[in-house]
């Protein structure tokens, strides 16, 4: 679930002045009753959280299904079969009609596959699949995350199949809902270079918080949406979330979930300083240290129909201000003025 830079909580160590210019407007303060005494159910208080931790689909590389199992990729002229077992069953998925991404354009829908689930007999009142030829080549393109499998079509284009985890609950918190251990499987088609996402670490506010920050353009054009809901979630098909690992943190060993959020408009660029919460989309509301670690990594679902992306970075350790003044130079050229960011530093 994308959230803004922090979620609505409780900061009473930091003036509400300062929390808006750190955080944003979307970072209030809410008071300290407990949510009983302000008339909230726990059963509606569960339903919340759970709807909150479902993050849309998104429209990009191309969510087929979850838990997948057996996985195979063929591709047959311009078209893909993905087979695989989930839910109990075998499936025998067709998808065609689009490759690579739009750049952002308001009114203009980014490019989205079409989807046969009965493996033909939709499409062509037909059982496709078991005839289907596979004229799939050994792919030769740029590396991938979490990658399944990957081909290179007759057409020279290539088809890839990728699968994580992108609903893991914030602050390095244990999953506690199907939905949050769920590994996704994404398709995507594309010919040429794919998305390109940077990220780079620093400090915030004189060594005060650690913070990261970088941009992803596709084309050499920055990667924005056009709206947002209140917690910070696209509304559009062209809106990307990113999603922030933290390794060897104060939340335990190895890579855990701090939170998502989007890049901006329309710099493509984003800004996040790791503090202590009280996240709303945990169960009670838990106090939570800063998840600044010894590394970070994000992880993007792709624009249009092209793959997902991450990036990675070490943290630079503690406060060192000749290296501070280094990376302001970055950190200028990426956030390329966006007014948000341009005062989170």
């Amino acid at each position: 679930m994308p959230s803004p830079v922090v979620p609505r909580s409780k900061t009473p160590w930091i003036p509400a002045s300062w929390r808006n210019v750190r955080y944003g407007i979307n970072a209030s303060s809410s008071t300290s009753a407990p949510l009983a005494r302000k008339g909230v159910s726990a059963a509606a208080i569960a339903l919340g959280i759970a709807a909150m931790l479902v993050a849309p689909v998104a429209r990009a590389s191309d969510l087929l299904d979850t838990n997948a199992q057996q996985i195979t990729l063929k591709v047959q002229g311009k078209r893909a079969l993905i087979e695989y077992h989930a839910s109990g069953r075998d499936r025998h998925v067709l998808a065609w009609g689009a490759i690579n991404a739009r750049t952002p354009e308001s009114n203009l829908p980014q490019v989205r596959f079409k989807h046969d689930y009965s493996g033909g007999l939709k499409l062509e009142h037909r059982a496709m699949w078991k005839t289907f030829k596979d004229q799939c080549r050994p792919y030769d393109g740029p590396p991938l995350a979490y990658l399944v499998t990957a081909c290179k079509a007759p057409d020279g284009s290539y088809w890839a199949l990728q699968s994580w985890q992108r609903n893991l609950p914030h602050r390095g918190w244990d999953p506690w809902l199907d939905v949050q251990r769920q590994w996704e499987l994404r398709l995507s088609h594309w010919s040429g270079p794919i998305a390109t996402v940077e990220l780079y670490a620093d400090w915030a506010f004189g060594g005060e918080a650690h913070d990261i920050f970088g941009r992803m353009t596709y084309g050499g054009v920055p990667v924005h949406g056009f709206h947002t809901t209140a917690n910070g979630e696209p509304k559009d098909s062209y809106g990307r979330s990113l999603y922030i690992d933290t390794f060897d943190s104060a939340y335990g060993p190895g890579w855990k979930r701090e939170t998502s959020i989007v890049f901006r408009k329309p710099s493509g660029a984003f800004c996040y300083s790791f503090w202590p919460t009280h996240d709303v989309s945990l169960p009670g509301r838990p106090s939570r240290p800063p998840g600044n670690g010894t590394k970070y990594r994000i992880s993007v679902v792709g624009p249009g129909v092209t793959p997902d992306v991450v990036a990675e970075t070490r943290d630079l350790g503690p406060y060192d201000p000749v290296v501070e003044k280094q990376q302001d130079v970055l950190y200028t050229k990426v956030i390329a003025g966006d007014p948000f960011c341009s005062k989170q530093h």
